[in-house]
């Protein structure tokens, strides 16, 4: 019998493999699915299928020494890596600025990292860190879960999360095979270390494979597999259509003005979300746009509208689309990891992408997002070192964005006055870019959006 664990760990994992038709898919592969939810089980409610279980699994607390050892392979890995931009933006802005004795030990993996950070040394602090939670009480719990279930294949959504450690390892321990996704286009080449070691890996792209390959030379080609991402797959299904019409009536647009939306970051690299909304709103009331326009601005999923409610105030004609978005669990160690999309909010997202005339964001995977409805993309980068603004400039250094600057499918607006007349030279000509837009979707993606879920389900049931 062959019987597919799935491991869900968030809202976006549950976004991207329960959301879209990948469930559905992968029930025609295999004779039983079991969904290991780092979710609450009752996020499951809609999904009635006799192949599939969902299994809520007990929350992995980590503790001292398990957090040293992953640290120390976690700061290794960036040490190894820090010729990498990203890589060494987040090593250099995780060093400890106190002196309480947390600070003092980070403090003490960096000096001794610097020295010694080979790829055996930092697979040698993750098997420490295994050790560390070997004998724990939800290892053990998770040990007899996969000795029950006896699944034929394990596979993780996402790479990364530390508190699925322990599940690895179990899975490890029992010689259970174990794949996992790439969550995103910039995880390989600025983020920290895997969660452990898989068996196999699927990725996004010829390129994200490459990249895979480099970061982590134990890795052999034929363990890496090419599928694209059902992140955008929502974007060619039917049960996710609108029309412009029902777009139009919700959040009470004017059809005959050009739509811009600014989508934001969440509050931690998107403090100057603020300046540049005001300075779009600004242009509008000054007559500075030559179109009639209209802004729409889209939050983050992370994070609610508070920090924005000056600006709804002092700009009431801006138009709002707070995702919707449920926090299905408190006091998780990862809070926002837990905040899971509605249908509704994945309608209001396609029908933003299809119908807005121009795309507005700070240097987001947003700007893929409308790229594949052959939109325009303006990155807004106001801050560096120089003018008291939050520097977000550096992004413009790390190697995905890089790709995405040189192949010049989007435009960079370094203050509100580039900004502004960007916005004009867009309108004048918005399909300028188109061919650039298309080269960038092919390279970062690298897959049809057709038919992700199916591709998916069908390499897991060769492994």
């Amino acid at each position: 019998m062959k019987k597919l664990g799935i491991v869900i760990t968030d809202g976006v994992g549950f976004r991207n493999f329960v959301m879209s038709d990948f469930l559905s898919e992968a029930t025609k592969e295999f004779d039983e699915i079991i969904v290991y939810s780092g979710l609450p089980e009752s996020c499951y409610q809609n999904f009635n299928n006799s192949k599939l279980q969902i299994k809520e699994l007990t929350v992995f607390n980590e503790g001292k020494i398990t957090w040293a050892f992953r640290k120390w392979k976690e700061i290794g890995h960036l040490q190894k890596h820090k010729d990498f931009y990203g890589m060494n933006d987040n090593l250099v802005s995780g060093y400890p600025k106190g002196n309480t004795i947390r600070s003092l030990f980070i403090k003490s993996i960096y000096a001794f990292t610097k020295l010694l950070h080979t790829n055996s040394s930092i697979l040698l602090a993750e098997k420490f860190q295994f050790l560390s939670f070997s004998r724990k009480k939800v290892t053990r719990e998770y040990l007899e879960i996969l000795k029950e279930d006896k699944p034929s294949h394990l596979f993780f959504t996402h790479q990364r999360p530390p508190y699925l450690a322990p599940f690895l390892y179990a899975a490890i321990q029992l010689k259970i095979p174990t794949s996992t996704f790439v969550f995103s286009w910039d995880n390989l080449a600025s983020k920290g270390r895997m969660l452990g070691t898989f068996d196999y890996f699927l990725v996004w792209s010829k390129l994200m494979k490459e990249e895979l390959l480099y970061f982590y030379p134990n890795v052999k080609s034929d363990e890496v597999k090419v599928v694209g991402t059902p992140q955008f797959e929502p974007y060619v299904l039917d049960k996710y259509k609108t029309t412009k019409e029902n777009f139009i009536t919700k959040f009470g647009l004017d059809p005959s003005k050009k739509i811009i939306c600014y989508s934001c970051a969440d509050v931690s690299i998107g403090p100057n979300d603020p300046i540049a909304i005001k300075a779009i709103a600004h242009a509008m009331r000054n007559k500075e746009i030559k179109e009639q326009t209209q802004l729409l601005v889209r939050t983050s999923p992370a994070e609610d509208d508070s920090r924005f409610r000056a600006i709804l105030e002092e700009f009431p004609e801006i138009i709002w689309n707070v995702p919707k978005w449920v926090l299905t669990r408190e006091n998780h160690q990862e809070s926002w990891s837990q905040r899971i999309p509605s249908e509704e909010d994945i309608k209001d997202l396609r029908s933003l992408l299809e119908n807005a005339d121009l795309s507005v964001n700070m240097c987001s995977t947003m700007s893929l997002d409308f790229m594949l409805f052959d939109k325009p993309v303006i990155n807004t980068v106001f801050g560096n070192l120089e003018n008291g603004l939050y520097n977000d400039q550096r992004f413009l250094n790390y190697v995905h964005y890089k790709k995405v600057i040189d192949g010049n499918s989007v435009m960079i607006a370094k203050n509100s006055r580039e900004l502004i007349e960007q916005i004009n030279e867009t309108f004048d000509n918005p399909e300028e870019r188109t061919k650039e837009r298309k080269a960038m979707i092919d390279l970062q993606i690298g897959q049809s959006l057709e038919g992700t879920s199916k591709r998916i389900a069908q390499v897991l049931s060769k492994l």
